[in-house]
């Protein structure tokens, strides 16, 4: 399970009030109450998403994700919530969080989707939708429109928004913060906008501070390592794959809970491209079977995804220097 900034944790507990013990329920998680409040502190997102179900058996939790999302300030996101304040329009603004939300987290992708007359702000969280989850979710979504708000000369109000999940028995505190309409259980989470709001030019929008913050912001990017769990289940995804052809991107993308635009950009930052994986896949997946006398090449060439055993044997012998049959007969890596 990856990681989430302590601010959304602190922010979700300030929102409960006198409902909790506020040190003992953020002690619980690794965070001290008493300690200066700093975004680039990480939890567990596991632990975040228990602390917020043992909230729910303690009061009602229904309008707790309205109430912390409304709560939360730019000011308190350092560099990346500068940047979304020097943005120039508030589509750029979105821009930001959508290249550099994984410094705030490494367990939900946000991207940008352009439709006819529209755009949706779009939110992928992939794992089981647990109750946690589902109040993260509903939060981060309010948060997104909150923060819209405070950067815009004019109220921002969506064209609707959309919730992955089957909504609580009462939905008034939220249809009133939004002012838009809201579905819940519609597959997918996101925030419609027309073109209009997301052109407007924001308060503090400054073309040179954005630039310089960009800058500022993809020199901590760098510093992030690829999540080992994502290469990983990529991996294993494409290895799977591989016996029906060589596979789209796309498709292992969507497998992994992320647009295939979402999967390229988290590659591409750290110098990796699916391409490179794929072949890095079937490279050590051919090695591997060919060191178990089992698997006849012609087998290993299908495992592989090639279609022909001519066209295994030639990239092979590019990856190794050697034939399949002569690398086997060599006896490497037994």
């Amino acid at each position: 399970m990856g990681v989430v900034t302590s601010l959304f944790a602190r922010r979700m507990v300030a929102a409960a009030g006198n409902r909790v013990d506020a040190a003992a329920t953020l002690a619980a998680v690794g965070i001290d109450a008493g300690a200066p409040w700093d975004p680039r502190q990480m939890i567990p997102a596991e632990d975040y998403y228990r602390m917020l179900e043992g909230m729910a058996e303690q009061f009602d939790v229904t309008d707790l994700p309205v109430r912390t999302g409304a709560s939360m300030r730019l000011d308190e996101y350092g560099a990346l919530g500068l940047a979304f304040k020097a943005a120039t329009t508030l589509r750029a603004s979105y821009a930001r969080v959508e290249r550099y939300a994984r410094l705030w987290t490494s367990v939900v992708e946000y991207e940008l989707r352009r439709e006819t007359g529209s755009t949706l702000f779009m939110l992928r969280r992939a794992a089981e939708r647990r109750l946690g989850m589902r109040l993260s979710n509903e939060a981060t979504l309010v948060s997104a429109v909150s923060i819209a708000r405070q950067v815009s000369p004019d109220l921002v109000v969506p064209l609707e928004v959309l919730v992955g999940h089957p909504g609580p028995q009462s939905t008034e505190a939220h249809e009133a913060w939004f002012g838009c309409p809201l579905r819940f259980g519609a597959g997918l989470d996101a925030i419609r906008f027309s073109d209009a709001t997301l052109a407007r030019p924001n308060i503090l929008g400054d073309e040179g501070i954005s630039r310089y913050l960009a800058t500022h912001l993809e020199e901590e990017l760098s510093r992030l390592p690829v999540a080992p769990g994502l290469v990983t289940q990529a991996r294993d995804a494409i290895a799977q794959a591989l016996s029906g052809g060589k596979p789209r991107m796309s498709e292992i993308a969507r497998g992994l809970g992320l647009s295939a635009r979402s999967f390229h950009r988290r590659l591409s930052e750290h110098g990796l491209s699916f391409q490179a994986l794929t072949e890095d896949t079937r490279r050590d997946l051919a090695v591997g079977l060919l060191r178990d006398d089992r698997h006849s090449l012609a087998e290993i060439a299908f495992l592989a995804g090639f279609s022909e055993q001519s066209a295994f044997t030639r990239a092979f012998k590019r990856w190794m220097g050697t034939t399949p049959a002569s690398y086997r007969r060599s006896g490497v890596g037994r």
